[in-house]
């Protein structure tokens, strides 16, 4: 450090820049043609500089009254609460050096900032300039763990869809449709296509069912997270017809590749897949 900047240290121990010393000063000029925009650009750069010689003066002046504790040579700020030697040794100057006010004990380190060990006050860093603590291993398990649990969430889910999964169904006779009431009439009205001829009787099929809103409806509900088919609202006041449009269109939003239905009891669970090509 050199005698212009050097500091000294009064009774309470706390360091004291020296009168001799004056803070050198820039006189920034903006050329009459340059670009306004690139102007305050450099404005910002240099304020910017200014501030980082002004840190590291800072620094400077308040690590001049002490050594490294291990072979007594120059400290510097390294990062944030950290200071090293060239002998390797790195140490956080808050809790080495200063002592709290209100007991004159030791600090200790918390998450995101310093108390007094004696009575646990929050107490200001004098080795910070303007950032809040950050205790980084803190941080590195918290989101270390974070992702475990994650992990095996996902998992737990993995092997509660494997166990609901229903097994195999032997059908002992010929499923017969009209055996569900209304079934075949949602089906007729699903059916979009010209005249058709059954039995010799011509019947024209008009509907309203639009399954690309059914489709933009259910993909707004997913979002990449397991959904059940009955947390789906419906988009129609008959509500059993709605249902019966919302499956139609989950069979073919799975048939595409959109969706992956899992059977859950009596309802369905629905995952959309994670595809590049939707």
């Amino acid at each position: 450090m050199s005698s212009a900047a050097t500091g000294e240290t009064d009774r309470r121990g706390e360091c004291v820049v020296s009168a001799d010393y004056k803070c050198k000063t820039e006189l920034v000029t903006v050329p009459q043609d340059q670009n306004p925009l690139q102007a305050i650009n450099d404005i910002l750069q240099h304020v910017h500089n200014y501030r980082e010689r002004v840190k590291a003066f800072y620094f400077e002046v308040m690590l001049s009254p002490y050594a490294c504790p291990k072979c007594g040579g120059t400290l510097c700020m390294t990062d944030q609460s950290e200071c090293s030697c060239s002998c390797g040794s790195v140490i956080d100057p808050t809790l080495a050096f200063q002592m709290s006010p209100c007991c004159q004990a030791r600090l200790s380190r918390n998450i995101c900032h310093y108390t007094c060990s004696h009575c646990h006050k929050t107490v200001p860093s004098r080795f910070l300039f303007d950032e809040r603590l950050f205790d980084k291993e803190y941080f590195r398990v918290m989101m270390q763990e974070s992702r475990q649990r994650a992990a095996s969430k996902k998992e737990e889910i993995r092997r509660l869809l494997a166990e609901s999964r229903s097994g195999a169904i032997t059908l002992m006779e010929t499923p017969d449709l009209e055996t569900i009431p209304g079934l075949l009439q949602d089906l007729d009205d699903f059916i979009l296509s010209n005249p058709i001829l059954m039995d010799g009787i011509s019947f024209t099929l008009n509907s309203d069912f639009n399954m690309d809103a059914y489709r933009t409806h259910i993909l707004s509900f997913i979002d990449y997270h397991t959904l059940r088919f009955s947390d789906i609202s419906p988009l129609m006041g008959d509500y059993r017809r709605d249902r019966v449009r919302r499956f139609i269109t989950l069979i073919f939003m799975d048939n595409e590749q959109e969706i992956e239905i899992q059977q859950y009891g009596d309802d369905l669970l629905i995952q959309r897949r994670n595809n590049d090509a939707y």
